[in-house]
């Protein structure tokens, strides 16, 4: 008898040093704030509400803790020298770009740390974690270190999970984790159909963006399909529409999400979209015995635009307890016409989706990560969420630990100027290490 499996939701908790730098070229929400004020305080509070939230529905709910930042042994790396405080104030007046990198709490945005094949699709039995190189990015290609450390230390019985090494750092195998994986199956346990959306790859009459660079490579997709054993006719490449991408669509999921057998999808996603989702249904009819619920929504509905100013399609779309499926939208598309429009219809309309949740996350909004963002999804069967570090689930009485440690160390308005700031250092690590006893 197949044992029930769930996914689990491995939030980032946001860091002490969460700031508005606008690191994220082709991320618009990032570069429209850029060297605003930013409140780290207000945003790891949201980000617990809302993990509080996803607990209270009856959905299994975990944390991933932040990285120590300012990441001063980058900037030892980068040549500067002296104490901490020398450090941090040569990057301010010499390469204040470096310094940025160096203080970015970009980790917080869990679903761009790995990407998970749960063991009823790896031919081995095992859970596989591939942590994303992200080496599109100066600031996060400071993070698959500690990333996969990480998830060794949660994930940590070589006999039910493998935690793969990052894939070479290079361009031609940009990966950026589960961003653009999404996994589809009847139910969470059962053997599912991976689809891989890839922006770029290395031939070079294939369509390609104009204004924003493309990040994540068919070559990085593909790899980690053969390191996680998955069978090639369950497994699925497709590209982004490279308008899209100019548009701000820098990973697959701001404009598509899946669950289960339900694909959720805007119908500028993909090149050619009409043909991904014909394959998609095809693979997924053959591979699960079922039809899979494909739900369009069309520019005429909420325009591209307006699907990335709302990060509409990175809502979180979780099954209840109760079989029902539910959507964790920004609170942002419960403000703008267009997208409440489209989500009453959705729920409306006759597919699993028949509740929506509006939750406010805008200090990761204004910093370009909506809630699909924030979350790495894992899933486990009981048996391996008991071989799983158990601290790190959340828990009543760890949310209320984790608000009473955020209250205690996190400032509440954070300036560009207070990067090269000591005292955020010493506060910084003072956080850390208390945040180590706790998880």
């Amino acid at each position: 008898m197949t044992q029930p499996a769930y996914e689990v939701n491995f939030d980032g908790l946001i860091g002490p040093t969460h700031n508005y730098a606008g690191l994220a070229h082709g991320n618009v929400a990032s570069q429209k704030h850029q060297s605003t004020t930013s409140h780290p305080k207000q945003a790891a509070l949201q980000g617990l509400a809302k993990m509080k939230l996803l607990a209270d529905l009856g959905i299994k709910q975990a944390v991933l803790p932040p990285q120590e930042r300012p990441n001063t042994a980058f900037l030892r790396n980068a040549g500067f020298e002296g104490s901490d405080a020398d450090i941090l104030q040569a990057a301010r007046r010499d390469a204040p770009h470096l310094l940025a990198a160096a203080c970015s709490a970009s980790c917080m945005w869990a679903a761009n740390a790995a990407t998970v094949s749960p063991s009823a699709d790896s031919r081995d039995g095992r859970v596989h974690f591939t942590p994303a190189n992200l080496v599109s990015h100066l600031h996060r290609s400071l993070e698959p270190a500690v990333t996969t450390a990480t998830l060794k230390a949660i994930f940590h019985n070589p006999d039910v999970f493998t935690v793969h090494a990052p894939l070479p750092a290079c361009p031609q195998l940009g990966d950026e984790g589960a961003a653009n994986h999404t996994r589809l199956c009847p139910t969470h346990a059962q053997p599912g159909v991976q689809l891989f959306v890839y922006g770029k790859t290395a031939d070079p009459t294939a369509p390609a963006p104009e204004k924003y660079p493309a990040r994540h490579t068919r070559e990085a997709s593909q790899a980690v399909a053969r390191l996680h054993r998955l069978d090639p006719s369950r497994t699925v490449f497709a590209q982004q529409n490279p308008a899209a991408i100019d548009a701000g669509v820098f990973h697959n999921d701001v404009i598509a999400v899946g669950n289960e057998n339900v694909l959720l999808y805007h119908r500028e996603a993909f090149v050619d979209t009409p043909a991904v989702i014909r394959r998609l249904k095809e693979v997924y009819t053959q591979a699960c015995g079922d039809e899979l619920a494909c739900i369009e929504v069309t520019p005429d509905q909420i325009p591209l635009a307006d699907a990335v100013k709302t990060y509409l399609f990175n809502s979180q779309l979780v099954t209840l307890p109760d079989g029902h499926m539910a959507l964790i939208c920004p609170a942002e598309c419960g403000d703008h016409p267009a997208a409440k429009r489209t989500l009453d219809a959705i729920i409306e309309a006759d597919n699993p989706i028949t509740s929506v949740q509006y939750v406010d996350v805008r200090q990761s909004m204004q910093n370009g990560g909506g809630p699909a963002c924030l979350r790495l999804r894992v899933v486990l069967t009981q048996d391996q969420i008991d071989q799983t570090r158990q601290s790190v689930f959340l828990t009543d009485a760890l949310y209320d630990q984790l608000t009473a440690w955020v209250n205690r160390h996190y400032r509440d308005h954070l300036a560009p100027s207070d990067l090269a700031d000591p005292k955020l250092l010493d506060e910084s690590r003072a956080a850390m290490a208390e945040l180590a006893s706790i998880l």
